[in-house]
């Protein structure tokens, strides 16, 4: 046996059902493996029996081969897990033969299976009652993983790196379980900064002198961004993108321009927002201050159904609208009359799939509306503003808007990121968690924390708002506008401890809340994108009410929610926490250019061309118009009464063919409805 053994670099003993398991090692890796068994004589303790482990057999060596490989071995250790008895032991056996040796610090279960593998206070991880060395603890971590449903290489990697760093296997099994141990949830921390901008006074500004009066009493300087924006020539009535984090004032920049060209007869401000309870709440917030120097009025999306214009005034100074609002004007033929000021608000909407291309046209087509009144009793066009807090592509953006770029990178607090994993029935119950003990607790200003909680689905948002402990309420755009309305001012009073929202609240509707939960990681079927993430969690901690802001991901492992998605929610979360911001760009495929290309032409006619070659995106504007004349939808450049309905409802062109199919079936209208969902889902 020494010479197959060789050069012995440690010889390892350690105690197990009254005899020892010996490791012998040689360059780190174990040689071999054997049981040795002590008996009693005058001398003291002596080998009495020694077998050589081969797999599941055993094969019985002279006992004096040990002594032989004692004395060949470089060191000897013996395992501290040892009895005090069992060590006294060994010890004594080893000294009648003059031979030296350690006890060491080991772990327990690489001793248990005859692996030396000497453990210190910098390597040993806590597992149970035990301290074990760190390949032991990853492999009792991966069964755990396996347990609980499998994770991506990303989630193994932070959950490993989080077990070497706290070392304390429990810890980390019980995040696994929905623990909410903040030492291991927080992921990072985005800390606030502040641009060093030289503010502007309020006295100062060139202002309409009613607008004037109402700034100077509310406030003597302007804002950072809002200081910026005027020493680049708001107020002149040059064109601006400005790109700011949320809760920095980039909304009055659109307000100071628009009330005071207003004011001053320069033609009326349109303020236009992606969603209808955004568009509520503006049109509140415009009457609430500025309702006693300018007329107010709102069209949203709904007006293309109905288009009884209960709400719209189309002589008033300010009109609130939803892009699809005043497209359904625009591709109507209605009169907005002279527009001086078009403030786009949230226009990183460009890049989304739907909603990018009608946003891109709409620009278009009310660029082309105010040129053409350009020049008629005094009017001089109309200055256009463009905000967003999450752009990753800004100077390109502001170049082809033909805007000035007012980029300001200040958060007003900083945001704690939390990440924690947790299946479906266990999120609701962190999320009681986290709302109770944030509600609980009261910032340095006196304002309790309240959270708001996206999730991905109407019925969700009632499902866990009816769990939460504390009062709180879903939101979302299925409930009509009194009961959102009724939910605003609750929160805002600081009556609920929650709202759970959809997208809806992701665009900008203000509620001053401290943390942001995510039950999921995506909005419908489709997965958040970074913009949209970052839009979300920038709505956790107001600067005027909290101290910081909390945002916490809830991800379910080796989860998705629809079978068209290729990444898992724990894939997702790890993107979303290290991606960069997306470029805010607008593509094409020939439906969405036939769509658009359709309303320029309604709305321009021979003109279409120009309006098609000035939007974003890339339009292939030939291809378009042969698909429209192909389809009947156009003769010539004018639209057909085909086309005028298709473009009037917004219908893509697969939709418009589907509805005509169906009529052609004589199908009844509501089954008819009830096709196109089932289309939508399937699609």
């Amino acid at each position: 046996m020494s010479r197959q053994v060789g050069r012995i670099e440690t010889l390892f003993l350690h105690e197990r059902d009254g005899d020892y398991l010996v490791a012998v090692t040689r360059d780190g890796d174990r040689v071999f493996r054997a049981v040795l068994e002590l008996k009693e004589t005058d001398a003291g303790p002596r080998p009495a029996r020694f077998r050589v482990l081969r797999g599941s057999s055993e094969e019985p060596r002279d006992p004096s081969q040990f002594v032989e490989l004692a004395r060949r071995a470089e060191r000897i250790r013996i395992s501290q897990q040892t009895s005090p008895e069992g060590r006294e032991r060994v010890q004594e056996m080893l000294d009648g033969y003059q031979l030296d040796a350690l006890t060491v610090r080991t772990c327990r279960y690489c001793a248990s299976e005859g692996r030396y593998s000497p453990i210190t206070e910098d390597t040993a991880i806590k597992a149970d009652r035990d301290y074990i060395c760190p390949d032991c603890a990853k492999r009792e971590l991966d069964t755990e993983l396996a347990y609980a449903g499998g994770l991506t290489g990303a989630a193994e990697d932070r959950l490993e790196d989080l077990l070497l760093e706290v070392q304390d296997l429990d810890r980390i099994t019980n995040l696994l379980q929905g623990e909410l141990d903040p030492d291991l949830t927080k992921f990072d921390e985005i800390g606030a900064t502040v641009e060093d901008v030289d503010p502007v006074q309020t006295a100062d500004l060139d202002l309409h002198p009613d607008l004037k009066n109402q700034l100077t009493n509310r406030f003597d300087s302007l804002l950072p961004v809002q200081s910026l924006s005027v020493r680049n020539g708001l107020l002149d009535g040059d064109d601006q993108l400005v790109v700011s984090a949320t809760a920095t004032g980039k909304t009055l920049v659109g307000e100071l321009a628009g009330i005071d060209r207003a004011l001053k007869g320069k033609g009326k401000l349109l303020f236009l927002v992606p969603l209808v309870a955004l568009a509520n709440q503006k049109e509140e917030n415009f009457k609430d201050r500025y309702g006693d120097l300018v007329d107010v009025t709102i069209r949203v999306g709904g007006s293309r159904v109905t288009d009884d214009g209960a709400r719209f005034d189309p002589s008033a100074d300010v009109v609130v609208g939803t892009y699809e609002g005043i497209d359904h004007a625009l591709r109507t033929g209605k009169d907005l009359g002279d527009v001086g000021t078009v403030v786009i608000d949230e226009i990183h909407t460009l890049k989304e799939g739907e909603r990018g291309h009608r946003l891109d046209g709409m620009i278009s087509r009310l660029k082309h509306y105010c040129e053409r009144r350009e020049g008629s009793n005094g009017y001089s066009g109309a200055q256009w503003i463009y905000l967003s807090a999450t752009v990753g592509n800004p100077e390109w953006l502001a170049k082809n808007l033909r805007a000035t770029l007012i980029e300001f990178e200040e958060r007003p607090v900083p945001i704690e990121r939390h990440l924690t994993f947790a299946d479906a029935q266990e999120k609701t119950r962190i999320e009681n968690r986290l709302v109770r003990r944030e509600f609980d607790s009261k910032s340095s200003k006196g304002y309790r924390g309240q959270t708001i909680i996206f999730t991905n689905s109407r019925r969700r948002c009632h499902e866990i708002s009816r769990k939460l402990e504390y009062d709180s309420a879903p939101y979302h755009a299925g409930l009509d506008y009194g009961r959102r309305k009724q939910v605003e001012r609750q929160f805002g009073n600081q009556d609920l401890a929650a709202v759970v929202t959809t997208a809806a609240l992701a665009a900008g509707v203000d509620f001053p809340a401290s943390q942001v939960v995510f039950d999921t990681l995506a909005m419908g079927i489709e997965w958040l994108s970074v913009q949209e993430f970052e839009q979300m969690l920038g709505r956790a901690g107001r600067p005027d009410y909290h101290d910081q802001g909390t945002v916490y991901l809830l991800v379910e492992p080796d989860c998705t929610y629809h079978n068209s998605m290729e990444m898992t929610e724990d894939e997702v979360a790890f993107k979303l926490l290290k991606g960069e911001m997306e470029d805010v760009r607008t593509v094409y495929d020939l439906s969405a250019a036939a769509e658009e290309t359709l309303a320029n032409i309604t709305v321009a006619g021979k003109a279409a061309k120009r309006l098609n070659d000035r939007m974003l995106g890339d339009v292939p504007t030939t291809q378009a118009v042969g698909k429209l004349l192909e389809w009947e939808f156009i003769d010539g450049l004018e639209p057909t009464p085909l086309g005028r309905a298709v473009t009037r409802h917004f219908l893509s062109p697969d939709d418009a063919f589907a509805i005509l199919d169906c009529i052609r079936k004589g199908m009844d209208p509501y089954d008819l409805v009830a096709e196109l969902e089932l289309r939508e889902d399937d699609g």
